[in-house]
């Protein structure tokens, strides 16, 4: 009785297989790895350096001599930084205030399906896709006293008319929150009108059965499902406020003197036209606090949402 063995050998084709498996797996890493280095190196590479700069005496080049958080001493001293940080509290809080207000009103009315929805919708999403340098200087026409609104008013016999707060230290700083808010309150009509549109229609007809009316409905039932969206506008339009700089440069010019500064023209003006190039970096710093004030709850909300989703 004789017993056949039968010896087995590993498949050529197998190491090939596995060497094409690995590639795949590995590829789309190779790909995308020069643009992840690039931004590395050119977004939090670059935010690095400021934050070291502005720990050293640096002026009109980088100096590397350590002087510790006596840049930001300065800052808290200078008196144009204080005026500029006020007008951010001022300028974000009636930009951020009036375009969720005016975008919710919008959206609410676009959304009773009238006609000429697209129309309207395409109207007043256009001032989003100019830039605020073309917002900046078509608003500086429109409120030059000697040109613009005030102009034609008197042209049109009211002689004792006046509308110069481009030119009133006291009031430039809202001529701002009128072109931003010109710009950016379609956009936000837009987020809240998609988020109205995913509503579930039950839950208003639910409303509507039990007797409670459109604006009872609205502000009770809809507006609360809304506060994702409320707060992703809160966080972009806040983003906007902080830096904000080419409407300034473009409409006021931080001026009169430099009742209308913002901290980024502060930033700009210190570092590349004062030569101070480490105080500039200092404010640098403290803009990108702010925003990291408002993204990390947005990123812990999200991340919360998520694992308890």
């Amino acid at each position: 009785m004789s017993t056949v063995t039968t010896s087995t050998r590993p498949v050529d084709a197998a190491p090939g297989r596995t060497a094409a498996a690995r590639l795949q797996a590995w590829l789309p890493r190779l790909v995308l790895s020069p643009s992840i280095a690039i931004s590395l190196f050119f977004v939090y590479g670059f935010m690095l350096w400021t934050f070291i700069l502005s720990l050293t005496s640096s002026r009109m080049l980088p100096s590397y001599e350590f002087v510790g958080f006596a840049q930001y001493a300065r800052l808290m001293e200078n008196e144009r930084w204080w005026v500029a940080a006020t007008n951010l509290g001022i300028f974000g809080g009636l930009f951020v205030i009036i375009c969720l207000g005016l975008g919710l009103l919008l959206a609410i009315l676009l959304d009773q399906r009238i006609r000429q929805e697209g129309a309207l919708r395409t109207i007043y999403l256009y001032p989003m896709a100019l830039s605020f340098i073309v917002t900046g200087v078509v608003w500086k026409w429109l409120l030059n006293p000697g040109l613009g609104i005030q102009a034609m008013v008197r042209g049109w016999g009211f002689e004792s008319f006046t509308f110069d707060w481009l030119i009133d230290p006291k009031m430039s700083i809202y001529t701002l929150v009128i072109a931003a808010v010109w710009q950016a309150s379609g956009f936000v009509m837009a987020l809240f009108l998609a988020g109205l549109r995913g509503i579930d229609d039950s839950i208003i007809k639910a409303a509507q059965l039990d007797g409670a009316g459109l604006p009872r409905i609205y502000w009770r039932v809809v507006i609360p499902c809304l506060r994702p969206v409320v707060f992703s506008a809160v966080m972009i339009l806040s983003h906007i406020a902080i830096k904000s700089f080419d409407l300034v440069v473009a409409l006021t010019g931080g001026g009169p003197g430099y009742s209308s500064d913002l901290p980024a023209t502060f930033m700009y003006t210190h570092a590349f036209t004062r030569a101070q190039i480490g105080l500039g970096s200092a404010s640098a710093m403290l803009m990108l606090g702010g925003v990291l004030a408002i993204l990390i709850p947005y990123l812990y909300s999200e991340l919360r949402s998520r694992k308890h989703g």
